[in-house]
């Protein structure tokens, strides 16, 4: 498996706190009977890949005003994909998450957050056009109250900024979701 982690102490040689921290894993060949109803060869004799992407940044500085745009391609068998602005793992302002085969309304936009572990109440967005195998532009506009979180389709979906948070300094983008650009601005 190929792991490129950015000083996982996120220290100094000398003891103090770096900047930025990126974690990204990209790909991990799959082993027979890992995972349900796949192989590692196919009939053909060519292995099989899981592609597993993450990306995650800590240490960031995001606060009202700024922008989040992200550009990637929903992967063609996608079930869902995330991406999570807050503090760290457990306090999220913001996590967005487009789903393609929800048990409950089928394809649907799910927008949450996470304070001390415990998830809130989930809004669920019935609009969904985020199209599994197609290039998308997501852009978050941090508006301090509220995220507004602009879609391909120029459709805006609202979610409110629940705990108040006014600098958030983690960003995490994972799932059946293949990125090609991430700007802050």
């Amino acid at each position: 498996m190929k792991n490129w982690l950015s000083n996982p102490s996120n220290k100094t040689s000398s003891g103090q706190k770096s900047g930025l921290c990126v974690t990204l894993f990209l790909h991990l060949p799959l082993a027979p009977g890992l995972f349900t109803n796949t192989s590692s060869q196919n009939e053909h004799g060519k292995f099989h890949f899981l592609f597993l992407f993450q990306l995650e940044l800590k240490n960031v500085f995001l606060r009202a005003g700024d922008q989040l745009k992200v550009k990637g391609l929903v992967l063609h068998d996608a079930e869902r994909f995330q991406i999570d602005l807050g503090c760290d793992p457990d306090n999220l302002a913001m996590h967005f998450n487009p789903r393609f085969h929800d048990d409950t309304d089928g394809t649907v936009l799910v927008c949450n957050s996470k304070i001390a572990g415990c998830w809130g109440d989930e809004k669920r967005e019935l609009h969904n056009p985020l199209q599994r195998g197609t290039d998308v532009k997501i852009v978050f506009k941090l508006t301090g109250d509220m995220f507004e979180v602009e879609l391909p389709d120029g459709q805006e979906v609202q979610f409110p900024n629940r705990e108040g948070m006014d600098v958030f300094s983690y960003i995490k983008i994972t799932g059946d979701f293949k990125l090609t650009s991430f700007k802050i601005c």
